[in-house]
């Protein structure tokens, strides 16, 4: 083989072995984004009647999409019960954040393999679908819970889902 083809060769499999094993040519995590579900009044409150049926309905939601093998829930009650019947379902254990340090929760985001759901509330979901390069959505009022933001592709957009029709 000629010495030219050869050095081609070996600068396209070293480029090629580049590719597969550095992260920064992977491409990001499908996310989702949400607000916890309808919540009791107070300080931290857990969720209400039907804001536990709708965690229930969260869990067979994504039996028809790829389910997230990282879940990110907020320091607060509401948060985590949203997200208790998923991770129960797919047997992963949430990861708790700080809803003051969104740079450092989206940082760990970025940093996952496969889909992530991240829940957290009404203040901050719209700062997170931004910072994950989605655009960001309007302010989220009191009474809306159940959508659910999906930030993918490249460029990263965000698409609004609804948990129920």
């Amino acid at each position: 083989m000629d010495k030219h083809v050869k050095a081609l060769v070996g600068l396209v499999l070293l480029l090629l072995s580049g590719c597969l094993s550095g992260r920064a040519w992977e491409r990001p995590p499908e996310i989702y984004a949400m607000r916890h579900l309808a919540a009791e009044a107070g300080g931290d409150p857990g969720l209400t009647a039907e804001g536990a049926r709708q965690a229930r309905l969260l869990a067979g939601w994504f039996a028809s999409r790829r389910p997230p093998r990282a879940i990110y829930v907020s320091t607060y009650k509401r948060s985590r019960e949203t997200a208790a019947p998923l991770a129960a379902r797919l047997r992963i254990e949430p990861t708790v954040y700080d809803p003051s340090d969104p740079e450092a929760l989206v940082g760990s985001i970025l940093r996952e393999r496969g889909p992530v759901l991240v829940v957290g509330h009404s203040n901050t979901v719209p700062e997170i679908v931004e910072r994950l390069g989605g655009a960001r959505p309007a302010p989220i009022a009191h009474h809306e819970h159940g959508d659910i933001w999906r930030i993918s592709g490249s460029p990263r957009a965000a698409q609004k889902l609804k948990l129920e029709p």
